[in-house]
């Protein structure tokens, strides 16, 4: 007999669970774009100071009257072993230009559903560490934002329900009417 008692608290319950999921939901999926911005920033700043330093090489090989390619080929070639290692270095320092840039690029021009999946092609695992590390969340008031919540609601609701909440109720139908069996055999 306690039962009807207790499915009035069961569903005030289930009503209260599924506003906090979709409010879990929106603030969580919210932070995908806020972290995506605050790596982009980190990002930008290490793209700038990659190309002050190729920019350094380039003006050392202007000086010279050689292009940066010539530079890193003379350097490269010399038999002294730290003029070797400077051309390997400016090598390295134009590569991380470019694909630092590649990574900006793919960022800046994806669309807000595919930003995550550009973020993931061109991570750099040192700047994602770095910008996880001072993370801060927000609430992000952008269109983008808003749609990564409504998602993060979605989501959070429709596993709530799919697998949690209609297996529970299932197993309930099913216990209630075996109950319902036994005691018309008796």
């Amino acid at each position: 007999m306690p039962l009807p008692i207790l499915r009035p608290l069961a569903s005030s319950a289930s009503r209260l669970l599924d506003r906090i999921l979709c409010v879990l939901g929106a603030v969580l999926f919210a932070q995908g774009p806020e972290f995506i911005q605050q790596y982009r920033q980190r990002l930008e700043g290490r793209l700038d100071e990659a190309r002050l330093q190729l920019s350094q090489f380039q003006r050392a090989a202007t000086d010279s009257g050689l292009t940066l390619d010539q530079l890193m080929a003379r350097a490269g070639g010399n038999s002294d072993p730290a003029m070797g290692r400077l051309g390997a270095v400016a090598r390295e320092s134009a590569a991380r230009v470019a694909h630092l840039t590649a990574a900006v690029n793919s960022l800046r021009d994806a669309s807000p559903f595919t930003r995550p999946f550009a973020l993931l092609r061109h991570i750099d695992p040192s700047i994602a560490h770095a910008t996880w590390s001072i993370y801060r969340p927000a609430l992000p008031t952008t269109l983008d934002g808003l749609a990564y919540a409504t998602v993060g609601v979605v989501v959070l609701l429709a596993f709530y329900h799919g697998a949690v909440r209609y297996p529970i109720q299932c197993a309930w139908r099913r216990r209630t009417a075996r109950r319902e069996r036994l005691l018309a055999k008796v």
